[in-house]
């Protein structure tokens, strides 16, 4: 997969490829958000973290990954042709207010498993398979990461180290050499900002501090098929 189409000289997209990071103000608005939350209200099980059960298709969901600001940012960077594979909703609350460690998105979710090389570590989740796809794959997808609530540096926000994704897949000692030699940024937002991030950059997530509802739309995206008759489980916007 391969996006050169991308004007290289767009500041935008000349951040995002440096930190593996570009943080978005206002993708969604309040309009859009009083529809959609609604909507995912009840879809995460009590105490869980979060669901990729249903989702792609909620209507509303599939509105607001194609509404204007959206395009316009997946305009700006090159990013035309991309189309939606795995979408999850996660919330941190009271009732579950987790965090996780320094860690890569390695794995992509597709139709049906089919042996290619080079694809390995099969599992299933939430009855879907997945799959640790090669490195190649991994550097032509974008996640777009959408806030639902506010999160303040006390509610446990998005922590990345910027320009990590650079160095491939990560073994557990360089996770820990570039955590202690690359300052982390913290990702506070407003409700309905977002982070576009590349799958490979390191990133964390602490508990929060005073455990409040932190809910985020997170939604992985494709440039092109995979090889060997491996088939995305996408759905279009």
């Amino acid at each position: 997969m391969s996006s050169d189409s991308a004007d290289p000289v767009h500041p935008d997209r000349g951040i995002l490829e440096r930190d593996g990071f570009l943080s978005l103000k206002g993708v969604l608005g309040p309009a859009c958000l009083a529809v959609l939350l609604p909507e995912l209200e009840g879809r995460i099980d009590s105490g869980s973290a979060g669901t990729r059960a249903g989702l792609a298709g909620i209507p509303v969901v599939r509105e607001a990954l194609r509404s204007d600001p959206v395009r316009a940012a997946f305009h700006r960077l090159g990013f035309d042709g991309a189309f939606p594979t795995r979408l999850m909703l996660f919330d941190k609350s009271p009732e579950a207010n987790w965090g996780v460690p320094w860690h890569q998105d390695l794995a992509i979710q597709v139709r049906d498993r089919v042996e290619v090389g080079g694809f390995t570590g099969w599992s299933t989740k939430q009855g879907i398979p997945h799959v640790v796809p090669p490195v190649s794959v991994l550097q032509g997808m974008i996640t777009l990461r959408i806030a639902l609530d506010p999160c303040g540096a006390d509610d446990g926000p998005l922590r990345v180290l910027p320009g990590t994704h650079r160095y491939g897949r990560l073994d557990a000692a360089a996770i820990e050499r570039l955590r202690r030699s690359v300052e982390p940024v913290e990702c506070t937002a407003r409700a309905g900002d977002a982070v576009l991030m590349r799958p490979l950059l390191l990133h964390a997530s602490s508990p929060a501090r005073v455990p409040v509802r932190r809910r985020v739309l997170h939604v992985e995206w494709a440039l092109g098929p995979l090889p060997g008759g491996l088939e995305w489980d996408s759905f279009g916007p």
